[in-house]
Order: structure tokens, then sequence, then C-alpha cells
């Protein structure tokens, strides 16, 4: 038997800290972010039917579809810095009750404007969550863990985009029941479960190390020690100590232009991949989600596998710059080939986009620490968020000036050709050479 003495002093290894604290902490996170993703993109199975129902454009939808993020990225900040002053148990779990209701109360838009207000409405209430996941992270997880971690988290994006499509084509076919459209109930179904899981996270998830009964006071005390020697050690090594040296801070700038040619990349395929796939033959709304769902399969493989070796500075922006080509090459085979090639140039896409993402947020968090730190990593996902508003625009401004849901491609193409020479310079932290 263990004496509650030793309980109190006793430290597992580092590596066997980490799994159990990615045991404990991850289920929820990602099941979170699971739901999160799914309602913010769940429009993207319904493009065709909105457009029909509601009487709205491709640009229209393609305004609609960015709007989410105008909100999303204002809020972003703000919100972070609130979730570093109350916790991340209730932050995430308000961020949770909002989201759901609105995400549900899409269910009742009339047209375009009513569209765009409720697009709006839902980017506000989420704001916050995935900047603020990652900066719970590095409460919990050394550098050299850090990017697992990440990729085990977005992980919830994957999978969201895996199962969404196929469960919202199923719930498309329930159009008429109980005299609601189809895209109505899939809302009101893919919504509501925010607000019920919101009460898991309350209940289970902790604010801290200290607070988590799976630690002992001395793991927790320790694994707190070591995480703030490296957040110090960083902010020491680039001069970045508070929020107004953030955005004057060139790597950390470099992180921003990296970040929005992924997020362009990103949601052009999250809402027009569905109607991209549908060009490729005679298929019902469940073949395409089926297919819609293959390579978010391969953007999971991404984020879990690449991440694994992103343990030190210098592989870390190795990896970055391949992925980032890899995203140009990947979208260039979607514009320019057949279905075969065509869905796998997507796959390509969309591995590389996750696998990058998932190491790019451990480079400013290797510069930053404290409020710094919770500010600059919400700085960086919100102006990478403007890509969510550009990329569906953009695609559905090509397509209605062209006729060709393919064309917006090229504009995704070049965007990430940017992005992988930005990427060349980019150094972290914990790099000889970092400035």
């Amino acid at each position: 038997m263990t004496t509650d003495a030793t309980a109190t002093t006793a430290l597992r290894s580092p590596a066997e800290l980490n799994r159990v604290i990615l045991r404990h902490l991850m289920p929820l996170l990602v099941a979170a972010y699971v739901i999160s993703f799914l309602d913010r993109t769940n429009i993207g199975i319904a493009k065709e039917r909105l457009e029909i129902d509601l009487g709205i454009s491709a640009t229209a939808y393609g305004i609609g579809a960015g709007l989410f993020f105008i909100t999303y990225a204002l809020v972003e900040i703000p919100s972070n810095l609130v979730l570093h002053r109350v916790g991340a148990r209730f932050w995430i779990t308000r961020i949770m009750v909002t989201w759901g209701l609105i995400s549900a109360g899409m269910a009742f838009v009339q047209g375009e404007w009513s569209f765009y207000a409720m697009r709006l409405l839902l980017g506000a209430a989420e704001a916050g969550l995935f900047p603020g996941v990652m900066y719970f992270l590095t409460q919990w997880f050394a550098r050299a863990d850090r990017a697992k971690a990440n990729g085990i988290f977005l992980l919830g994006v994957c999978t969201a985009s895996v199962v969404g499509p196929p469960i919202g084509g199923l719930l498309l076919g329930l159009d008429g029941l109980g005299g609601l459209h189809g895209w109505q109930w899939m809302f009101l179904v893919e919504g509501l479960p925010a607000c019920v899981f919101a009460v898991a996270v309350w209940k289970l998830l902790p604010d801290r190390p200290e607070q988590a009964t799976f630690l002992t006071r001395a793991e927790a005390v320790d694994l707190q020690q070591r995480i703030a020697a490296e957040e110090e050690a960083g902010a020491a090594a680039s001069g970045t100590h508070r929020m107004g040296q953030v955005w004057r801070n060139p790597q950390i700038l470099l992180v921003v232009g990296v970040y929005l040619a992924e997020q362009i990349a990103v949601y052009a395929m999250s809402y027009f991949l569905p109607s991209i796939i549908g060009t490729y033959g005679t298929l019902s709304p469940l073949q395409i989600g089926l297919l819609t769902a293959i390579p978010w399969l391969f953007a999971g493989l991404g984020a879990y596998l690449v991440p694994l070796r992103a343990t030190n500075g210098t592989t870390s922006r190795r990896l970055v710059n391949v992925t980032a080509a890899g995203i140009a090459v990947g979208f260039a085979l979607g514009a320019l080939s057949g279905p075969v090639v065509g869905l796998l140039g997507f796959c390509l896409g969309a591995f590389s986009c996750f696998a990058m993402q998932a190491i790019l947020f451990t480079f400013p968090a290797s510069r930053l620490s404290g409020a710094a730190l919770a500010g600059g990593l919400a700085f960086v996902n919100t102006i990478g968020l403007f890509g969510g508003f550009i990329g569906p625009y953009v695609m559905g401004a090509m397509e209605d000036l062209t006729g060709d849901k393919l064309s917006g491609l090229w504009f995704v193409v070049a965007v990430a050709a940017v992005g992988t020479v930005l990427s060349l310079f980019l150094r972290r932290g914990d790099e000889a050479t970092a400035r």
C-alpha cells in the first residue's frame, strides 16, 4: 500500500506522466472540438439545399460561411484573456452553451440577412475555444510534448469532418419530416449536444495541474515548475514580455502569415469540398458525404503522426516547410485533375494542413509566457481565422464569376505557395539561431 506521504512526493517519469495527462484530458477536449467544428462547418453539406430553399447565391453562401470568422476573430483575444483570468473550465463551458443554442437556432433562418446574422452570432459565441485550448495545453505539457498534444486535439476537426458529412447527408434525408427541411433537422440535431456536453466539461475539466485528482501534489508542482522555467527562458530570449510587443515580434508575424495561408486552404475545403465532389457524377447526399470524409481521414493521420517527430526547433521548422509545400501541391492536383487524382490531391492537402497546424502553434508558445502567451496565441488565431472568411468568399465569388466550382482553388494554391516561402524563415525559441 502507498502511504499518503509517499503519494504526495512520488514522481512518475515524464513520459509516464505525459501519458496519464493525455489519457485524462484529451478525450474531453477532442470531443468538445468535434462538436464545435461540426457546428461551424455543417453548412457545407447543406450548401445546395440552402441555396434552393433560401434563394441565396453561391457568393452569398460564401459570405455567410465566412462571416462566422469575422466575429470569431474580433472576440478571440479578449476571450482568451478572460480564460486566462477565470480558468478554462468555466470559460469553455460558457462557450459551449452559447454556441450550441445559436447553432441550433440556425434552423430558423429565413434568407440571406438572417443567415448572415446567425453566422456572426455563432462566431462570437464560439470565439476563444481553439486558442483557449492551445493556451490550456501549454499549462500541462512541456515544450517537447506540446506538438503531440496539439495534434491529438486537432483530431477533433478531422473526426468532425469525417463523421459530419455522412451524418449531415442522412439528416438532409429527413426533408419534410414534421414540416421541416432536412437542413433544419441537421442544425437542431447537431447544435443542441454542445449544451449537454458542456455539463461534462464543467464537472470533469481541471483548470490547473494542482487541481487534477490524477496527479500527486509533487507531480503537479514539478510539472508547473518545469513549464514555468521553459516559458520564462523563451520570453527572455525573444524579449517579448507584454501583449503590446507580440504584434511587433517578427517571428510571431511569420507564424501569422503561414497560419493565414493554411486556414484559407482548410476552410475553402471545409465549405466547398462537398459541392466540388458533387461535380464528379450523379451522387446522393450520403455518397457525397462519404467521399467528402476521405480527405479528413488523411487529415487525422497528419495531425497524429507528423507532430510526434516535432520534438525540437529545427525538426519542427523542417516539418512545417514540407507540409506547407504539400498544401500547395495537393490543391493544385485537386484543381487540375479528375475525380480520382483530384480526390487524392485533397487528401494530400488535408494531411499537410493538419500536420502543419499542430506544429505551428509551438512556435509562438516557445517565445511567450503568462498573459502574453494567452493573448499571443489568440492573436495568431485571430489573424489566421480571417482565412476562414477569405477562403469561402473567394471560392464562392469565383464560382459565380466563372461557373466553375474549381476555379477558386487556384487562389488557394497561390496563397499556399506564399505560405511555404514564409515558413522557410521560421525559428522556434529553442533553436540556437533564434532571433
